[in-house]
């Protein structure tokens, strides 16, 4: 490990420089000899003290605290003040490609989840994210991009964040301390056993999160945590925990960054395998979307035609007939069935497209 020293930035005073070490909270720097050339920058800058440069790297050795990968020192970005913006791209996109790996060594435990979540939501269950901060905001995020993209109800992934709705734009202090009124948010949602409650919380110790952890426990729920950090509180108040462990962030402690890409990623593979199992796909065409805009209308019309074999025009006019509606659009141009009829079978088949289709006995393409 190497530390940066500027003696005029730091203001060590002069009679630790004498003795040759300087000890700043038990930790120990030896500055070296600096060059002829470092000698005589320093005697032109007029420096307090002629032996440091302002780019010297001194090595440090002592023992780091105990604490959070997280919260560590990345080595990588030591000097992060000192590179180009190219540089810095540079190391940061370095640092962004190791997040897939750590999120791939937790497919075990997401495809758990997925398989979990599922089987309750079949039962009239609901997936509900609780987080403060950035993992805050992720949940209300993920939890927001499910109806127009699944076509399901606004309540079936529910995001909460520590401090309100405020706190999606602005800081709330004190909010994630608050495990009190964690537990208070999850109830006044009237949870059932078939609900599933997943804590989001980087560091694993969210007092906030913690506290809904324990009321989602108390009410029956499926609970589940997801950090990076290993070895947390929350991974012994869970049923399934997810630790995609990403290690030091580039600027210390900022969990917005490569935790918060881990936490997106993970929510992201969830709710789509979630969507996937109850059907809101056929392939890999999104069949229950709401198109609630002229892109998501053109997208609907292009996966009916694709799916159909009709022409664009046609594909827009079937939809239109049903409401919008893609799986519908797509059971009549292929059975022959009124809107009606068809949306009657998709019920009968929970959804299910491919099954809706494949309990017709009508030749199709």
């Amino acid at each position: 490990m190497v530390r940066r020293i500027h003696s005029n930035f730091y203001g060590i005073p002069e009679k630790s420089f004498q003795s040759g070490e300087i000890h700043e909270n038990q930790r120990v720097f030896r500055p070296r000899q600096a060059t002829s050339r470092e000698n005589r920058q320093n005697r032109r800058s007029k420096s307090r003290f002629p032996w440091f440069s302002v780019t010297d790297w001194c090595p440090v050795k002592y023992p780091l605290p105990a604490a959070a990968a997280t919260e560590a020192r990345n080595p990588d970005s030591l000097n992060i003040d000192s590179l180009s913006a190219l540089q810095l791209v540079q190391v940061m996109n370095a640092a962004d490609a190791q997040v897939p790996a750590a999120v791939a060594s937790q497919a075990p435990a997401i495809a758990q989840a997925i398989t979990e979540i599922s089987d309750r939501m079949r039962r009239g269950g609901r997936l509900i994210y609780t987080g403060a901060g950035t993992s805050g905001r992720l949940g209300v995020l993920d939890a927001a991009e499910c109806p127009p993209t699944f076509s399901v109800p606004p309540g079936l992934v529910i995001g909460i964040i520590a401090g309100g709705q405020r706190a999606l734009t602005t800081a709330v202090e004190g909010a994630e301390d608050d495990s009190q009124q964690g537990a208070i948010d999850l109830q006044g949602l009237g949870l059932t056993a078939v609900d599933s409650v997943m804590g989001i919380a980087t560091s694993g110790r969210t007092p906030y999160v913690l506290g809904a952890v324990a009321a989602a426990r108390a009410a029956g729920c499926l609970t589940l945590g997801l950090a990076c950090n290993s070895g947390s509180a929350l991974a012994s108040a869970v049923d399934i925990m997810i630790t995609p462990v990403v290690g030091a962030e580039i600027i210390t402690g900022s969990t917005r960054l490569k935790a918060g890409t881990a936490t997106k990623l993970v929510l992201n593979t969830l709710t789509t395998g979630i969507m996937v199992q109850l059907g809101k796909t056929l392939g890999n065409l999104m069949v229950d979307l709401r198109a609630t805009n002229e892109k998501l209308q053109d997208r609907a019309e292009r996966i009916v035609g694709e799916i159909t074999g009709l022409p664009a025009a046609e594909a827009a006019a079937v939809l239109q007939q049903c409401a919008g509606e893609v799986k519908t659009a797509v059971v009549v141009s292929l059975t022959g069935l009124s809107p009606q009829q068809a949306r009657q079978r998709l019920q009968l088949c929970h959804g299910q497209l491919r099954r809706a289709l494949q309990a017709d006995s009508a030749p199709r393409e």
